[in-house]
C-alpha cells in the first residue's frame, strides 16, 4: 500500500472499487460521489474525504471519470503489484476460496493448497494442486512466496501456523477461529466469520 490509509478507509476504498467495476462493465465513464454514496447508504462528504486520500478530483456538474478513480484506488491499495499465496488447509472453505477468482483482480494470486489428507493430495483445484503440507517449505523458498492463506480446524491452527513460521512465512490470514501466538515480525489478519455473524445479527436482525 503506497500509503498510510486507515483500515476503515481502504474497506470502503474496496467498496468504491467494485461500483467502479460494476460502471466500466456497463460502459459508464463518469460518476459522482452521490450515486456511490447512495449505493452504500453513507453520506457523499465521506466519500468525497475518502477520494481527497487519492489526489483525484472530480469534475463540477460531472463527476469523476470511472476509469482514472479505479486506477487512482488500485495503485493506493496497492493492487497492481502482484502477490502470491498459499492456501494451508484444502477443506470446505480452503476449496471455496480456491475457485475465487475475483483474487486475481486485486492483485492475489493463489499458486497452490497444501492439506496433510493423502485422499486430496495431487488434486486439480481451479487450476491449482493440492500438495502434502511437507512440501510447503521448499515451495515457499523455490517460489519467494510468505504468504498463507490458514484454513484448517481450530484445533490444528497454531500448530500449523508454527509449522508456517518456521518455512519462512511472514503474512498469514488468519481464516480460522484460534487467537494465534505468533512473534511480532509475523503479520496477522484474522478474519472471524462468527464475530463478523455476530456484530452482523446484533445490528441488523436483532
Amino acid at each position: 500500500m503506497s500509503k498510510n490509509i486507515p483500515d476503515k478507509v481502504s474497506n470502503r476504498l474496496t467498496l468504491y472499487h467494485s461500483i467502479l467495476a460494476e460502471y466500466i462493465e456497463k460502459g459508464h465513464e463518469y460518476i459522482s460521489s452521490p450515486q456511490i454514496a447512495q449505493r452504500l447508504s453513507i453520506d457523499d462528504s465521506q466519500v468525497r474525504k475518502d477520494f481527497k486520500l487519492l489526489n483525484n478530483a472530480g469534475k463540477c456538474r460531472v463527476g469523476y471519470i470511472v476509469k482514472e478513480l479505479k486506477d487512482s484506488i488500485e495503485k493506493t491499495l496497492g493492487f497492481a503489484k502482484a502477490k502470491d499465496a498459499f492456501i494451508v488447509g484444502a477443506g470446505h472453505l480452503g476449496l471455496a476460496l480456491a475457485k475465487y477468482d475475483n483474487f486475481n483482480s486485486y492483485g492475489l494470486n493463489i499458486l497452490a493448497l497444501f492439506d496433510n489428507d493423502p485422499h486430496k493430495i495431487d488434486i486439480q483445484v481451479n487450476n491449482k494442486q493440492i500438495f502434502h503440507i511437507s512440501k510447503l517449505p521448499n515451495l515457499a523458498q523455490r517460489l519467494n512466496v510468505d504468504i498463507a492463506i490458514l484454513t484448517v480446524p481450530r484445533q490444528y491452527a497454531q500448530e500449523v501456523a508454527d509449522y508456517l513460521i518456521d518455512s519462512n512465512i511472514k503474512y498469514i490470514w488468519n481464516f480460522t477461529p484460534a487467537v494465534l501466538d505468533v512473534p511480532p515480525h509475523i503479520k496477522v489478519w484474522n478474519e472471524n466469520l462468527i464475530a463478523s455473524f455476530l456484530q452482523f445479527a446484533c445490528k441488523e436482525i436483532a
